[in-house]
C-alpha cells in the first residue's frame, strides 16, 4: 500500500511541476516564441502525470484517454525543436524544411493517432504487483506508442544538426536537453514493461519530477538569467528535503531498536509526507521570517534591492566629484533622516575635515583600490549602522567608476589636442612659407626709397623674418646633429653677435669645457636667452649679463641683473605665445624649451642665486661626459 502512495504522490508532484513550469514559460514566450511550444510539452507532461493519477482513483476511462494522449507531448517537442535550432533555407537540410513547413500536418497526424487509439481500444487497466489499477497498451496502442517513439526520435534528429550548426550557449543548451532525454527516456522505460507482460513496479517513474525540471532548465540556463537565479534559491531547499526524507526512512527504521514502537508503527509514508510539509512551512515562512529578524536584529533599517539598485543608478550618473559629493549627502541623508557630510579624498583634494559630532562618511583613494570610513556612527541604531556600512560600499564603487571615467576622458582630452597642435604646427609651417614671399617682394620694392625710410622698412622686415624663423623652428620637426662642442670658444664668437649698449658680458666658464650637442641648435638657445636678458638691462646703469657652470659642467647658468619676472608668469614663462616684452613674438623660450627637451635636459627659472633672473640649463650625464 505504502509503493501505491509514492506513486501517485510522485505523479501528483510531476504534474504539478509540469503545470508551474509550463505557466512561466508561457510568460517568457513573449520574448521567445520557442517557448510556446516548450510550454505545450510541460502541460502535455501534467495531463499524462492526470491520466496515471485518475487510473488509480478508479476513474479508468478518464485516466486511460489522458494516456493514450500522448503522441502530443512529443509533438511539441518537436515544433519546439525546431524553433529552437532555426533553421535557414540555405543551411538545413531538406528534410528539416519540409518538417518546418509540415508542423501543422504533424499535429493533425498527432491528433488522428490519438483518436484512432481511443476508438481501438488502445490500452486498458490490469492488476500489477501493488497495484489493483495500472494501464497497459492494448490493440491499436501500440501504434500510439510507436508513433510518439517515432516522432520522439525526429525531435531529437532536429537537435543533433543544431548541434552540429550552433556554437556557444545554443550549443550548451542542446548537450543539456540530450542529457535530459537520455534520463527521461531511463525512467519512462519502467512505464512499458507491464505492457510487454513483466510484472515489474516501475520504480524509475518515482522520480519523473526530476525529468520535468531538468529539461526545462537545461534548455532556458544559457538563455534566462532568471532561471539561474531561481535554481539558486530552489536548490538548498531541494537538498533540505532530500535530507529530510533520508532521517525520517533512517529513523523510521531505528526507532524500535531505541524502544520507540509507536514511531516505528508509523508508515514510511506517513513520515516522508510530514517532512515534506514541514519544508513547505519553512519555506512559505522563509520570507516573513527574514523581515521579522531584519526588523529585531537591525532596527530601523529599509533596505531592499530596488533601493540599493536606485541608488548605484544615482551615483553613477554623476559625472563629477562635487556633484557625486551633493548627490551622496541627498540620498543618504533622506535614508538615515538627518545630515550626513560626505567626504571624498580623490587625487588632488586636500586633507579630509571632521566635526565631532557629526555624521559623516570619508571615501579615500588607497593603494589597493577606494575604501571608506563611517565616522561618528557609533551610537546610532545596528540598523543605521548597517544602511551607512552598505551606502559607504556603493559610494566606494561609485568612486573608483567615477575615476577611471575622468582618467578615460583625460586621456580623451589629451588625444585630442595632441591632434590638434600637429595640425597646428603643419598649418604654422605652410604660413610662415607663404609669407616670406611677400615679403620679399616687399623687401626688394624698397630699393628706390630714400634711405631713411628704406632702412626703417629693412629693420620691421629683419624683424618679421626673425618671427617667421622662431615660428618655423618651434613647430618644425627637430632634427639634433650632435658633435662634441667647445663651450667656451661659442660663447666668445657669440659676444660680436649682439648690440650690448652699455651692458657688460662676462663668461666665467672653464677652458676646454666639452658639451656633446648640436652646436646650432645649443647657439640658438644662448641667441634667445642672451637676446631676451638685453631687452630689459640694455642702457640701464650697471647692467650685467653673466654665463657660468657648476662644477660638473652640467648646468650652465645665464644670469642677469633686470628686473624680476612677475611669479604671475612662472607658470606658463616656456610656453609658446608667452611674452613679457614689447615686440617679442612669444617662442623665444618656447624654442629654448623645445631644442633642451629634445637633447635630454630641461630649461628652469631660478631666483635663489642671488641673481633677479637666472635661466639654468639641465645637460643630461652623457653630454658633459
Amino acid at each position: 500500500m505504502n509503493w501505491i502512495i509514492a506513486f501517485e504522490l510522485m505523479m501528483l508532484v510531476t504534474s504539478g511541476c509540469a503545470l508551474l513550469v509550463s505557466g512561466w514559460l508561457l510568460l517568457q514566450a513573449r520574448k521567445r516564441r520557442s517557448l510556446q511550444a516548450l510550454a505545450g510539452f510541460g502541460l502535455m507532461m501534467a495531463l499524462w502525470c492526470a491520466g496515471h493519477i485518475a487510473i488509480q482513483q478508479g476513474w479508468h476511462l478518464a485516466g486511460v484517454l489522458l494516456i493514450l494522449a500522448n503522441p502530443l507531448m512529443p509533438t511539441f517537442f518537436l515544433h519546439f525543436a525546431l524553433r529552437f535550432v532555426r533553421p535557414q533555407q540555405s543551411r538545413a537540410p531538406a528534410w528539416l524544411l519540409w518538417l518546418s513547413q509540415h508542423i501543422v500536418a504533424i499535429y493533425s497526424a498527432s491528433v488522428a493517432v490519438i483518436l484512432l487509439s481511443w476508438d481501438g481500444p488502445g490500452g486498458t487497466v490490469v492488476a500489477l504487483g501493488p497495484f489493483s489499477d495500472f494501464f497497459v497498451f492494448r490493440g491499436l496502442g501500440w501504434v500510439n506508442i510507436a508513433y510518439t517513439v517515432v516522432v520522439g526520435v525526429l525531435a531529437h534528429l532536429v537537435l543533433v544538426w543544431g548541434l552540429s550548426v550552433h556554437r556557444g550557449n545554443l550549443r550548451r543548451s542542446i548537450v543539456a536537453m540530450f542529457g535530459a532525454g537520455a534520463w527521461g527516456l531511463l525512467l519512462a522505460t519502467s512505464f512499458i514493461f507491464p505492457s510487454l507482460g513483466f510484472d515489474w513496479y516501475p520504480y524509475p517513474m518515482l522520480l519523473l519530477p526530476s525529468y520535468v525540471v531538468l529539461l526545462v532548465y537545461g534548455v532556458v540556463r544559457y538563455q534566462i538569467l532568471e532561471a539561474n537565479d531561481f535554481a539558486k534559491r530552489t536548490l538548498p531547499w531541494l537538498v533540505l528535503m532530500l535530507v529530510l526524507l533520508g532521517v525520517m526512512a533512517l529513523l523510521g527504521a531505528l526507532s524500535a531498536h531505541f524502544g520507540l514502537v509507536q514511531l516505528a508503527a508509523v508508515p514510511l509514508w506517513q513520515l516522508w509526507l510530514c517532512a515534506l510539509l514541514a519544508v513547505a512551512v519553512a519555506l512559505s515562512l522563509r520570507g516573513p521570517l527574514t523581515t521579522l529578524s531584519g526588523l529585531l536584529i537591525y532596527p530601523g533599517m529599509r533596505l531592499d534591492e530596488s533601493l540599493l539598485e536606485r541608488w548605484l543608478n544615482q551615483l553613477k550618473q554623476e559625472e563629477s566629484w562635487q556633484g557625486l559629493q551633493a548627490r551622496a549627502v541627498e540620498l543618504i541623508s533622506a535614508q538615515v533622516r538627518q545630515r550626513v557630510h560626505i567626504q571624498l579624498q580623490h587625487e588632488g583634494a586636500g586633507l579630509p575635515l571632521y566635526c565631532e559630532g557629526e555624521l559623516s562618511i570619508l571615501c579615500q583613494h588607497q593603494a589597493r583600490g577606494w575604501r571608506f570610513r563611517l565616522q561618528g556612527w557609533e551610537d546610532l541604531k545596528p540598523g543605521l549602522r548597517l544602511t551607512g556600512e552598505v551606502f559607504g560600499s556603493l559610494l566606494s564603487t561609485s568612486c573608483g567608476l567615477l575615476e577611471r571615467s575622468l582618467q578615460l576622458a583625460e586621456a580623451e582630452r589629451r588625444r585630442l589636442a595632441s591632434e590638434h597642435l600637429v595640425e597646428l604646427g603643419s598649418l604654422s609651417a605652410v604660413m610662415a612659407h607663404e609669407l616670406r614671399n611677400p615679403l620679399n617682394v616687399i623687401s626688394m620694392a624698397t630699393a628706390d626709397l630714400p634711405a631713411e625710410r628704406r632702412s626703417l622698412i629693412q629693420g620691421q622686415l629683419a624683424r618679421a623674418d626673425r618671427q617667421i624663423s622662431d615660428l618655423l623652428l618651434y613647430s618644425g620637426r627637430l632634427e639634433l646633429h650632435r658633435q662634441p662642442v667647445l663651450l667656451p670658444a661659442m660663447v666668445d664668437s657669440m659676444a660680436g653677435l649682439f648690440d650690448w649698449q652699455q651692458t657688460r658680458f662676462d663668461s666665467d666658464i672653464p677652458a676646454g669645457l666639452l658639451l656633446t650637442a648640436d652646436p646650432h641648435r645649443l647657439q640658438q638657445v644662448f641667441t634667445n636667452l642672451i637676446e631676451n636678458a638685453l631687452s630689459f638691462v640694455r642702457n640701464q646703469p650697471g647692467s650685467l649679463i653673466r654665463i657660468d657652470c657648476d662644477a660638473t659642467g652640467r648646468l650652465i647658468r645665464i644670469h642677469n641683473n633686470g628686473p624680476a619676472i612677475d611669479a604671475a608668469l612662472h607658470a606658463t614663462l616656456f610656453h609658446p605665445f608667452v611674452s613679457r616684452r614689447a615686440g617679442g613674438s612669444g617662442l623665444g623660450l618656447a624654442i629654448v624649451r623645445r631644442i633642451m627637451d629634445a637633447h635630454g635636459g630641461s630649461v628652469s627659472l631660478r631666483e635663489d642665486l642671488g641673481w633677479p633672473v637666472t635661466f639654468e640649463l639641465n645637460f643630461p650625464e652623457e653630454a658633459a661626459a
